[in-house]
């Protein structure tokens, strides 16, 4: 199946009019959609982590999302239930798979772009 191409040109603005803002303990996520492609910056106080603010949400034993992301500012730990660990800081860009928890690390809040796993509600 392909993506549809769009035809026209599209503007959005996370900063005042995100299409969404899924908020959680110690976090949020602005959520913008253009075309079949949907962007979204969270926002995680230092404390935040998967296991204690998604986890009640989710209702799964780790995170089953996907994840391609920008790291904008802070520092994200990520564990794989296999038990592989990596961490990640401004600048980086990295692929996180299904089956994981993550937490932020250090005192600055973690600001990143997420281009696959911040689908939203809607």
């Amino acid at each position: 199946m392909s993506k549809s191409v769009l035809k026209e040109m599209q503007r959005k603005s996370l900063n005042s009019s995100p299409d969404e803002i899924v908020t959680f303990e110690n976090g949020r996520v602005d959520i913008a959609k253009v075309g079949d492609t949907t962007i979204g910056r969270g926002y995680f106080e230092p404390g935040w982590s998967w296991e204690k603010s998604i986890k009640p949400i989710a209702k799964t034993d780790s995170c089953q999302l996907p994840h391609t992301h920008y790291v904008i500012s802070g520092r994200l730990k990520v564990a794989l239930d296999d038990g592989t660990e990596e961490e990640f800081g401004s600048g980086d860009v990295a692929y996180v798979p299904p089956g994981h928890n993550s937490w932020v690390v250090g005192n600055e809040p973690l600001v990143i772009l997420d281009v696959s796993g911040f689908k939203g509600e809607k």
